[in-house]
């Protein structure tokens, strides 16, 4: 589920919900949304997944989060 993964993303950065979902998706209420049950559309599924893909492999190559 795509709020588990961010959520997750979220605690091991310690990133705040806004500025997430800011650099994701243009969204700085995205968590909160996703959160009180919003259903993104797939396109924007895929560019949260894809911007999480890039995130991950960047802050693992810095140190900053387990893998």
């Amino acid at each position: 589920m795509l709020i588990g993964r961010i959520d997750k993303f979220l605690r091991r950065t310690r990133m705040a919900p806004t500025r997430f979902g800011r650099l994701a998706a243009h969204d700085p209420n995205l968590v909160f949304d996703l959160r009180d049950g919003r259903d993104p559309r797939n396109g924007t599924v895929k560019k949260i997944n894809a911007w999480l893909d890039r995130a991950e492999r960047a802050y693992a190559e810095e140190g900053e989060i387990d893998s």
